[in-house]
């Protein structure tokens, strides 16, 4: 019988041998492809322009001295001393499942760095087989004049590597690398969005909490008037329509403190959402709110690039963008692919793993693509077509990091100069209607004059609740905009990517839901 492996058990040439060696010298030669420069930026400013040392002295919540550091770390919320919402935004961080969503596509990112890593390395298969076969001969008379059988045992391991000449796989490996950086930055900027609408939410909640306390004591002064005008309408010296306005008014402020309970329990519903926790067990007391906007730490424009992670996000793209272009100009070169196997092979069980028995083959083979009808420089022109757009949606996310800082910065100067205004309009509301109710009591002016004064005060009060509300939400978008306490030195690494402990330290988990001490916060550093 003829052994299917004599071919291979013939001496290697020393031609092949050469070009086995001259494959692995090479292998960390040439690399095609762009090298790598951050794309340039509009130039940041010196300083923000909304916000100057000299309008911090006006501005409230900036007036006190400015803290040591220049920058947010970790936990900001904890800037606002809120001890129930340090305890919230604690728990948010490790049960939202849009955090936990994240973190799953930036685990799948680290995957993709160790799939890609994987090609530096040879695949070795076996194959083991045994193959009984019958075989005939005199097939052309009528009548077969031996038959003959033998059982064939062979047991091949076969190895193949292609040497990375022209950096295909490192590129493979920067583009991945680069694409779970994003994938980091992208969870940490939904970790942060996720902050900070909780923060909002929680604001606004407690902003309905003022009002109703404001609406509830307007409520108690309102049955005081109209105890009075009752008390004058009896000893005949008002009218029936003083009591039916004084009826009316008290009325319509009950129904309108009663609806604020609707948008409060939306807010609850909201934040038991981003805790990941049943609306329908999730509950937070009201209490009296006094909230003063913080003074935030700034820092100078150029931080900004490295604090805020969609901007770390968008440049990691166009880092993938480009190893991209260097895997698609690869295809311009051959493909060196080297190939061996050895094993054993026999006809006999018991020879099968004696030294006799063994085979082995061992080359090289060159691919090259000769004619594609361009397909190569079409796909050279796609990538960078890709990287372009990966660049302008970098320097876009940039201009929008400066515009968002700039109008909630803007918005706290203004804000804070209307407050001022809003508060002496307040008092002025309450002056006049001191004196109309004192009027009133004489017999001078109708109460008309009094229900006129009363709904002016109310609508100041509001209108001071609501200036407050949106002072403390401009607050949290500012630190959002900002970074919160990100930076880009919290990018995973390379070599971060292919270890077995996951970068970031930890992943969001459901706690139980009577959980009462959730677990410390992971975006902590």
């Amino acid at each position: 019988m003829t052994n299917p492996f004599d071919r291979a058990s013939r001496p290697v040439k020393p031609q092949l041998l050469a070009l086995l060696l001259s494959g692995l010298l090479v292998v960390d030669g040439c690399e095609v492809g762009p090298k790598y420069h951050t794309p340039s930026v509009p130039a940041p400013p010196p300083a923000f322009r909304e916000l100057t040392p000299e309008d911090m002295k006006v501005t409230e919540g900036w007036k006190v001295a400015q803290p040591k550091d220049s920058v947010l770390h970790g936990a900001w919320w904890e800037i606002f001393h809120d001890p129930q919402l340090n305890t919230l935004e604690e728990q948010v961080n490790v049960s939202n499942q849009s955090i936990a969503a994240a973190f799953s596509s930036y685990m799948a990112a680290r995957a993709l760095v160790k799939e890609a890593r994987s090609q530096y390395f040879p695949t070795v298969t076996t194959n083991p087989s045994i193959t009984n076969q019958r075989t005939l001969s005199g097939l052309a008379s009528s009548t077969p004049s031996h038959i003959g059988s033998f059982t064939e045992y062979s047991l091949p391991f076969e190895a193949t590597w292609v040497p990375d000449l022209w950096g295909r796989v490192r590129n493979s490996v920067r583009a991945n690398v680069a694409g779970a950086q994003a994938n980091a930055a992208d969870l940490e900027n939904t970790r942060l969005a996720i902050e900070s609408e909780l923060a909002v939410d929680y604001f606004q909640l407690r902003g309905q909490d003022a009002l109703k306390d404001l609406l509830d004591t307007t409520v108690v002064a309102y049955r005081e008037s109209l105890r009075l005008t009752r008390a004058l309408y009896e000893t005949g010296i008002d009218s029936d329509e003083a009591v039916a306005l004084a009826e009316t008014q008290l009325e319509s402020t009950m129904a309108a403190d009663t609806n604020l309970g609707i948008l409060r329990a939306q807010y609850q519903h909201a934040i038991a959402m981003l805790v990941a926790q049943p609306a329908s067990s999730f509950a937070i007391t009201g209490k009296t709110w006094n909230a003063t906007p913080p003074a935030i730490p700034l820092g100078v424009p150029s931080l900004l690039l490295e604090r805020r992670p969609d901007v770390a996000a968008a440049e990691r793209l166009v880092a993938e963008a480009n190893a991209q272009i260097g895997i698609a100009k690869v295809a311009y070169y051959p493909t060196l692919t080297l190939g061996g196997s050895v094993g054993f092979a026999s006809t006999s069980f018991a020879d099968w793993f004696t030294w006799p028995s063994r085979v082995w083959s061992v080359g090289p083979s060159l691919a090259q693509t000769l004619f594609d009808a361009g397909l190569r420089r079409a796909t050279v022109e796609q990538f960078r077509a890709q990287y372009d757009a990966s660049v302008a949606n970098y320097r876009q996310t940039v201009l929008t990091a400066f515009q968002q800082v700039e109008d909630n910065l803007a918005a706290l100067r203004i804000l804070s100069v209307q407050l001022e205004q809003q508060e002496s309009a307040v008092s002025s509301a309450q002056r006049n209607l001191s004196v109309a109710t004192d009027r009133y009591k004489l017999g001078i002016d109708p109460y008309l004059n009094v229900i006129a004064a009363q709904t002016a005060l109310l609508n100041n009060q509001q209108t001071t609740v609501n200036l407050r509300i949106q002072q403390m939400t401009a607050s949290v978008q500012l630190i959002e905009a900002l970074g919160g306490g990100w930076d880009s030195s919290q990018l995973p690494t390379g070599k971060q990517m292919v270890q077995n402990t996951p970068h970031p330290p930890a992943s969001p988990t459901n706690p139980p839901a009577n959980s009462q001490t959730p677990p410390t916060s992971s975006s902590n550093p």
